[in-house]
């Protein structure tokens, strides 16, 4: 995404050469460079206690299977996030949060971060975003999903950590 105007002013940006950096967008009006703002969102593979089970959702009257997902609020940690979309679509406790990767997903110019965590509960009280939800082995996960979505790529993420020593 290319920043054109400034978002405080709104005057023209032209690029600007920095120390030690590439040339970028600056602002004569406010005296200062400025960078692209892309949205920031989560996506959790979400293991069962025993971590043998993963969820995966059916959302917005789709039949294909994905992960938890949602948008960093303003203010808010991208573990924090976590934390409340688990329990906004699933009702549900996290514990054990673990960062797995990130991806930019150019369709809605947002920043994906990857998560894997463990819920504390077994049962799930899914909210109005989440029209079904499932237990999966995990080693099933992946030929469940659909071939090119993001929640293939954030599995594939969760196999390569699993493999790790």
């Amino acid at each position: 995404m290319e920043i054109r105007y400034c978002p405080e002013c709104g005057r023209k940006l032209h690029l600007r050469e920095q120390q030690d950096a590439p040339p970028a967008p600056y602002c004569d009006g406010c005296g200062t460079f400025r960078f692209p703002i892309y949205s920031t969102a989560i996506a959790v593979v979400l293991l069962s206690p025993a971590r043998t089970h993963m969820i995966l959702i059916r959302q917005y009257g789709e039949t294909k299977r994905v992960l938890v997902a949602g948008y960093v609020d303003k203010g808010e940690t991208a573990e924090h996030a976590v934390i409340r979309e688990v329990r906004e679509e699933l009702g549900m406790t996290v514990r054990d949060v673990r960062y797995l990767g990130s991806h930019y997903y150019p369709p809605s110019e947002t920043l994906m971060l990857n998560y894997c965590a463990v819920v504390a509960e077994s049962e799930a009280s899914p909210g109005l975003e989440v029209d079904s939800w499932e237990w999966v082995p995990v080693e099933d996960a992946l030929s469940l999903v659909n071939p090119g979505d993001l929640a293939e790529t954030f599995l594939l993420d969760y196999e390569e950590y699993r493999r790790l020593p």
